[in-house]
């Protein structure tokens, strides 16, 4: 490669986890961290490559606000796949180191999806007006039985 080649960065697009057919579970941690990094992107990396191996893992969505707050919603089919997470012995030391390095509070919380919708804008189309937006599929996990369709007035 010549000094002169430029390699492009490619930001991936922010794309909210799929609104999968209910039921399901989402485990929702809220978190406030310490200063500094002590490993933590390596970490939460790993992190995130090992739960994609838990059966029943359906995705995940996380945010940090400007103020330090962050939130991580994990989705998944299943309390068992929950369990696995919880007890993979890699996670539980990663969960270990947080608490005596990586975060000032935090707060985990597990609830059940009894409904779930998604949007999208259709690309190059115009801002919607109120009624004519159009739903897009709810897609289910290959273990789960087949969409049903809501009423949409739901």
């Amino acid at each position: 490669m010549s000094e002169d080649t430029v390699t492009p960065v490619v930001t991936p697009a922010v794309v909210p986890v799929a609104a999968y057919e209910p039921p399901y579970y989402a485990v929702i941690f809220t978190s406030v961290r310490t200063p500094g990094d002590d490993g933590y992107t390596e970490t939460a990396e790993r992190m995130g490559q090992l739960v994609r191996e838990i059966p029943g893992f359906l995705g995940e969505d996380a945010a940090r606000t400007e103020g330090g707050l962050g939130i991580t919603v994990a989705y998944f089919r299943d309390l068992a796949g929950i369990e696995r997470w919880r007890a993979d012995a890699e996670h539980r030391a990663a969960k270990e180191r947080g608490r005596a390095n990586w975060y000032e509070r935090y707060t985990l919380h597990i609830a059940r999806v009894e409904h779930s919708r998604a949007f999208e804008r259709t690309p190059g189309s115009a801002p919607a007006t109120q009624g004519s937006a159009t739903q897009a599929p709810v897609p289910h996990a290959p273990d789960a039985p087949a969409p049903v369709r809501l009423p949409s007035n739901s």
